[in-house]
């Protein structure tokens, strides 16, 4: 085991272009798979680029979420973390919140939700067949699809559309706004989820919120801020990735036309083409959560010392040739794919299969129904997101 002598560089590395991963990560998978980074808030971490590495961080108990809240560790973002919720708490505290939003994703739920799903997308098609060629899919079916199945799912209004992913939007940014507007619009979020949890109270419903409502005030399960909180993280999560990955998959079938034939002769892919587009396409723009060593580890031939901070780059993980074959190549039919695009061990993401089945739905329902689906623009014309956490199209113009 070492330890490094060398400088911290600077990280991000630079700002991310379209859906190309950051090359500077294929070199320090293989020259330097553990390195240290000056991030723009907290100070030095350590990095882990390889698919093992960053497994072993994403699973091992001696690197502590929860050892982050409240402090100024290193990170990407102006915000401190500072509330206990599941992207931020250890085992057991974990478990117990986890168990809880676990039951809006049972079985007998996520077939409810899919055939929601299905329905929303057929009217979001139908719409934009109506309007006719050319037509943004960004704002035809990549936004409002996750926006109405994560509201009828917690309970939220899609009324309020609006106003919740407007304080999202700036919550989730890096760069985009000024460090006082992401932390004030996180402020707005937890203060409407607040309202909606006191709505919730005196009005019942067969939705999630409603259920962790009971848990709190009935059961006990949950402290008020947890609920809050909870809520936030759920809303959130729900909606920027799985938004900003329908319009991504599709921007990539789009550029590489030899995929996109093999997929569009042979349906019976998609599941296959799914879980390739979520390995292939980056969706962070930088490093995910940061995690504390509570004791000495060696990662990656390196000494992380007690109290060091580390952080997994997925994207970069998803590439490792020691894992995939041609790992930079779009294959749709690549099997097995042991991706770690919802991330890996007891942080896994618990919404992965509501995930999966919308993109299944909104993907394949797309291409059956616009068999001659194209974009309506060069691909370097189009516009992008800048100064946000997650990887996204501003807009998706496509003809048929």
């Amino acid at each position: 085991m070492t330890t490094t002598g060398r400088e911290p560089r600077t990280y991000p590395f630079r700002d991310p272009a379209r859906l190309a991963l950051e090359p500077e990560y294929a070199r320090l998978r293989e020259h330097e798979p553990l390195s240290r980074i000056r991030l723009p808030y907290g100070g030095d971490a350590w990095l882990a680029t390889r698919h093992e590495d960053v497994r072993l961080v994403l699973s091992d108990p001696r690197f502590s979420r929860a050892a982050l809240l409240g402090r100024d560790v290193p990170r990407t973002s102006p915000r401190l973390l500072k509330d206990p919720t599941l992207h931020t708490m250890d085992a057991p505290e974990h478990n117990r919140l986890r168990r809880l939003v676990s039951t809006a994703f049972t079985p007998r739920r996520l077939d409810q939700l899919a055939g929601e799903s299905q329905r929303v997308t057929d009217e979001l098609l139908d719409r934009i067949e109506a309007q006719g060629p050319p037509a943004d899919l960004v704002a035809g079916l990549a936004l409002p699809l996750p926006v109405t199945i994560i509201c009828h799912m917690l309970g939220v209004p899609v009324a309020d559309r609006d106003r919740f992913t407007g304080w999202i939007d700036v919550a989730l940014a890096t760069t985009a706004f000024a460090p006082e507007e992401i932390i004030a619009a996180f402020a707005r979020l937890k203060d409407y989820l607040a309202e909606l949890v006191d709505l919730r109270r005196a009005q019942p419903a067969d939705d999630l919120l409603s259920a962790l409502v009971q848990a709190r005030d009935v059961e006990g399960r949950l402290s008020e801020d947890e609920l809050v909180v909870l809520g936030v993280t759920l809303l959130y999560a729900g909606l920027e990735t799985t938004s900003n990955h329908i319009g991504n998959f599709v921007y990539n079938l789009l550029t590489h036309p030899a995929q996109l034939a093999a997929l569009r002769a042979d349906p019976g892919l998609l599941d296959t083409a799914i879980e390739e587009l979520l390995r292939f396409t980056p969706v962070v723009t930088s490093a995910g959560f940061t995690r504390i060593a509570t004791e000495d580890v060696e990662l990656g031939g390196m000494v992380v010392r007690a109290g060091d901070a580390v952080l997994v780059q997925l994207d970069a993980a998803n590439r490792d040739e020691r894992v995939f074959d041609r790992p930079d190549e779009l294959d749709l039919t690549r099997k097995p794919n042991p991706h770690l695009a919802f991330g890996y061990g007891p942080h896994f993401c618990v919404a992965a299969q509501l995930a999966k089945a919308e993109l299944r739905i909104a993907i394949g329902t797309l291409l059956r129904r616009l068999p001659g689906l194209r974009l309506a623009a060069p691909p370097g014309d189009l516009s992008w997101r800048h100064g946000r956490m997650v990887r996204g199209l501003v807009g998706l113009p496509v003809t048929w």
